[in-house]
């Protein structure tokens, strides 16, 4: 057997993913016999069917190959991407991703001081899910992220592996549940996470933990979500809190500057909500100036000063992996591999 074409491996996965080789061959701009030829190709070299003609899908074999074929393709858009950023030209352009929650002062004013270094900076600020981040970052979609999340105090964000991305902690902040104000919880100096496992919460997968993440961190099951927020508007969440539909978790400094909602921080088990900046491969320009202000500000305040500084204001984060970790300006600095 030879080694498996990654063009043919990409058309494969279109084909699965479309359940149409016609479909297949007008996304990727081939015929449709062009198509069926290296289908036909790839099961010849593998010496099995990966997929079924009528209707069209997987085989047993091709499920398989599907769960290898995706990390194997994003890696090699990530290599692609990387060494295009090392040969490539300066950049005037910054593409800046960011989870909702993680744009906050403290980045408007790195960009403000990123807008005069380069006046003629392209600035675009994308706000995604924490989910897909990683990999626009590894594949140069986006220049570099923020992202943040719920963890343990100083462990690094469960992030998937998508290639060597450089993470560096900006800041980590005490976690809180969000109640209606006249809750008889509200107030309280701390509650533990695992004692509200029965109550209805809320299913905001965009911005907050998701209930999975929560019967993990509590180790007891529950958290049954009785309602699903689809969505990143921050507001709309805390109305549906407001109004008694649900709990959620956020970061105690957003919830103390909201109104009509009342509080109760988490006690145990111990977890806060970090945030983390992610990136490439950075040659000199925007997105590098971003970065070390970005960094140099953690050094600068430490990363406690970090809660008041990108937090209260709307809190702030990034993403990263748990391979490796060094110390750096005072923050947690992490290459993943």
């Amino acid at each position: 057997m030879t080694a498996v074409d990654p063009q043919q491996l990409r058309t494969f996965v279109t084909v699965a993913r479309l359940a149409s080789f016609s479909d297949a061959a007008r996304t990727l701009g081939y015929t449709q016999s062009a198509v069926s030829q290296q289908i036909a190709s790839l099961e010849a070299d593998l010496g099995t069917a990966v997929l079924v003609r009528r209707p069209v899908g997987p085989t047993a074999a091709g499920q398989r190959l599907l769960e290898h074929a995706a990390p194997l393709l994003l890696r090699l858009e990530a290599a692609r991407a990387d060494v295009a950023r090392l040969a490539g030209a300066p950049s005037t352009r910054l593409v800046l991703g960011a989870t909702p929650l993680a744009v906050g002062a403290a980045l408007g004013r790195a960009l403000g001081e990123v807008r005069r270094a380069y006046p003629g900076v392209d600035l675009v600020v994308r706000v995604l899910a924490q989910d897909v981040l990683p990999a626009r970052v590894a594949t140069g979609e986006v220049d570099l992220a923020l992202i943040d999340g719920l963890a343990a105090p100083s462990d690094p964000l469960p992030l998937p592996d998508v290639g060597p991305l450089r993470t560096l902690a900006v800041a980590e902040q005490p976690v809180a549940v969000a109640l209606p104000a006249g809750h008889p919880l509200a107030g309280r100096g701390g509650v533990a996470l695992a004692d509200l496992s029965a109550a209805r919460w809320l299913d905001a997968p965009d911005l907050t933990p998701p209930p999975a993440r929560l019967r993990t961190a509590a180790g007891v099951d529950g958290f049954r979500p009785a309602t699903r927020y689809q969505g990143t508007d921050l507001h709309g969440l805390l109305a549906l809190v407001a109004t008694g539909h649900g709990l959620t978790l956020l970061p105690e400094p957003v919830l103390a500057a909201a109104p009509g909602i009342g509080y109760a921080p988490i006690a145990a088990p111990r977890l806060v909500h970090r945030t983390e900046l992610i990136h490439g491969s950075l040659p000199e320009g925007p997105a590098a100036l971003l970065g070390r202000l970005l960094a140099g500000v953690v050094g600068a305040v430490g990363m406690v000063g970090m809660v008041g500084v990108m937090g209260a204001e709307g809190a702030a984060g990034p993403a990263g992996g748990p391979n490796s970790l060094a110390r750096a300006d005072g923050a947690d600095e992490m290459i993943t591999r």
